[in-house]
């Protein structure tokens, strides 16, 4: 039996994968960062651009992905491949599906150190590891637990082997089984948390932070901000999503299913924001101290609560669920890979996978104490695999996606996998040909430093290249052999 014959597995319905690809992509980031950027940029009227965002570049890349992983059935190499070849394309094309896998993988490698740092501060909530009067003690704890290699490597290690021993066990019994209780976990623990905000002074003003419609706070920088977190927010050009949707059954509707993982994205999100700013703003805290919020902040201001330490353990077990839902994301396109192209079975290419992963991880980690002067051209291990990764991989992959599906694989594959009424397929290819590219370009040019894109200055460019790209596209696609957009 060849690679492409074999069976494969598929989740138990449309809810698994639900629950799964929205593990995927709330994360460590979304809990803090979302919540943050919407309050920074103008509350419920950077929610509503960030909406038209996820809807304009989010959402149509991610039925791509689902699309393509379901057609081909496999890993993004192989599926890619096998739509790519279904089209009579050049097999180059693979080459997306390479660089979405290496991107899924190295993205974990510093990820399982961050996400260690949630484990490790479960631990220390439960043992009065966490002890201080001030801001600056809360830093010193942190940093000590960044400066140990054993302890951080242990903690990283920890979230490894858990991560392993999931996928180990499959899709359905391994995946599935896990992401359908952390899941209605960690909202069940964030609705505690609200609750608990309620009752504990700030709720009034934490609100007004993430809510209050203020269209004059919305800059260019938060248009841009809400442009380029709605891409990377539902793990799109990793590797994730693509071989999640190789696990989808026919009958789910890819589009219905794309639009509720962004939609339950975006509540968990803003839930996290109503958990977590509360107990800033009772205690005069600044909302806007990043990743500081979550590991310095927050645990001062649980310390001065009632029943304190209670809801800082709760507070960290969902923050640690959130890290694993997305860290078995990631690595899933290096097991499916391993499994169709080397005949491993589950348990075997999870330990592979896994004993590589560590020892990437290890050095990610090692940035932190011993090897925080192993630097080049200034950067260490970990900046690099963070630099690299999203500031190339995941917007060159997500272009070369959006790029192939627009423009080289047959309209027939899409039309089959999607089964749209006629006018949301036009509008589904049109956002896929042109508005997606240029969003990913813009948000790739201003990552890169390259030019500082102002969308209050810069939209008549903007709109001018887009009009230059519809002129372009729908004047070649006939000569491609594709159905332009309009039908």
């Amino acid at each position: 039996m060849t690679t492409s014959q074999q069976p494969r597995a598929q989740w138990l319905g449309r809810w698994g994968f639900l629950l799964a690809a929205t593990g995927s992509a709330v994360g460590l980031g979304n809990i803090w960062k979302f919540p943050y950027i919407t309050g920074e940029f103008g509350g419920g009227a950077f929610v509503l651009v960030y909406l038209v965002c996820i809807f304009a570049v989010g959402v149509p890349v991610m039925m791509t992905e689902i699309a393509l992983g379901r057609r081909g059935r496999g890993s993004p190499v192989d599926a890619i491949r096998r739509v790519v070849n279904e089209s009579g394309s050049g097999s180059v094309w693979a080459l997306v599906g390479w660089m979405g896998m290496l991107c899924g993988f190295m993205v974990l490698s510093f990820y399982v150190v961050v996400a260690g740092w949630s484990f490790a501060y479960v631990w220390k909530m439960l043992t009065g590891g966490i002890s201080g009067s001030s801001v600056d003690d809360m830093v010193a704890v942190f940093t000590a637990n960044n400066q140990n290699p054993l302890s951080l490597g242990f903690w990283s290690t920890l979230v490894t082997v858990a991560t392993m021993f999931i996928v180990g066990k499959g899709v359905q019994k391994g995946i599935e089984r896990s992401v359908g209780w952390m899941m209605p976990g960690l909202v069940l623990m964030l609705l505690v948390l609200i609750v608990y905000g309620l009752f504990s002074g700030g709720f009034g003003e934490a609100v007004r932070f993430l809510f209050a419609f203020d269209a004059g706070s919305l800059s260019s920088a938060g248009m841009l901000a809400a442009l380029g977190h709605a891409f990377f927010t539902l793990s799109l050009a990793s590797g994730a999503i693509l071989t999640y949707g190789s696990y989808l059954p026919k009958s789910a509707s890819i589009g219905r299913t794309a639009i509720g993982v962004a939609i339950a994205d975006t509540i968990v999100a803003l839930m996290a924001g109503l958990a977590i700013f509360p107990a800033i703003f009772a205690n005069g805290m600044d909302p806007g101290e990043g990743p500081g919020l979550i590991f310095m902040s927050l645990p001062l201001a649980f310390q001065s609560m009632p029943f304190g330490t209670l809801f800082g353990v709760l507070f960290f077990i969902m923050l640690s669920m959130a890290a694993l839902t997305s860290s078995i994301s990631m690595i899933e396109a290096t097991l499916s890979w391993l499994c169709d192209n080397k005949g491993l079975s589950r348990p075997q290419a999870a330990w592979s996978a896994g004993i590589a992963l560590w020892l990437v991880s290890t050095l990610a980690m090692l940035s932190f104490n011993v090897g925080a002067d192993w630097t080049l051209l200034g950067r260490n291990f970990f900046d690099w695999l963070d630099y690299l990764t999203s500031r190339f991989l995941m917007p060159l992959g997500g272009l070369g996606m959006v790029v192939l599906a627009g423009f080289v694989l047959k309209s027939q594959t899409f039309r089959d996998e999607l089964s749209l009424p006629p006018a949301l397929y036009a509008a589904w290819l049109f956002m896929v040909r042109y508005v997606s590219p240029l969003g990913i370009v813009v948000i790739f040019i201003n990552a890169l430093g390259l030019y500082q894109v102002s969308l209050a200055a810069d939209w008549p460019w903007l709109l001018g290249i887009l009009v230059a790209m519809v002129v372009a596209g729908e004047a070649l696609s006939p000569r491609l052999g594709r159905a332009p957009a309009a039908r």
